[in-house]
């Protein structure tokens, strides 16, 4: 079983926004030569989410719009945590839509139903964060 490590790092410069990532991991999957096996894709910050879903701007509109009525943003004295920093709700919005991703490779590709592809959200931007790519298989 060989397995296959790449890091991604993302600078946004607004606070919240998603990103389709799937080229990026398509390549990563590419290069490490793994024909069959499991992509595990994550975000490394706590403030920040990998997920599967349509690239379709309307519904990450829905996203943005449904995340702030479950966790707005303001006011920040609204959360115990922002006592020193001001991104209470992006650790909130991060527990909804999900730390990281599972993926099936088979024959060499990500193994995705109709209209699938892999998202970075950020919620807390402005700063360097890091995405993981791990992969193993044969």
């Amino acid at each position: 079983m060989k397995s296959f490590r790449r890091e991604l790092t993302l600078t946004l410069p607004r606070r919240r926004a998603f990103v389709n990532i799937t080229p990026q991991v398509e390549e990563a999957l590419a290069e490490s030569g793994i024909r069959e096996g499991l992509l595990l894709c994550n975000a490394m910050h706590i403030t920040a989410s990998v997920f599967i879903n349509d690239d379709e701007s309307g519904l990450h509109s829905d996203f943005e719009t449904w995340l702030e009525k479950l966790a707005p943003e303001k006011p920040h004295s609204q959360y115990a945590h922002n006592g020193y920093e001001d991104n209470a709700d992006a650790h909130m919005k991060r527990q909804i839509m999900g730390r990281e991703v599972v993926v099936a490779v088979t024959a060499g590709k990500l193994d995705f139903g109709p209209w699938e592809q892999i998202f970075y959200g950020e919620f807390d931007g402005k700063r360097p964060k890091r995405i993981l790519i791990k992969i193993i298989g044969e």
